[in-house]
């Protein structure tokens, strides 16, 4: 395995582990503030699109750069 490989797969596996705590910070901001339904609904949605938009970049990069079989 070539060190490239082992960096794309750390990376990968980095930030997921980033994003996932990102929404885990989201929430527990949502929990200890005693948001409601509805404070919830915005913290999620309004924090959370920031992290959508950065996983979708990733995706709509590579559909540009022909990476998915194409």
């Amino acid at each position: 395995m070539e060190i490239e490989e082992i960096e794309s797969i750390v990376t990968t596996v980095m930030i997921a582990g980033l994003c996932s705590f990102m929404f885990f910070i989201m929430w527990d901001l949502a929990r200890k503030s005693n948001a409601g339904k509805w404070g919830t609904f915005v913290i999620l949605g309004g924090l959370g699109l920031g992290l959508f938009a950065f996983l979708i970049k990733g995706f709509v990069v590579e559909l540009m750069a022909g990476g998915f079989g194409g």
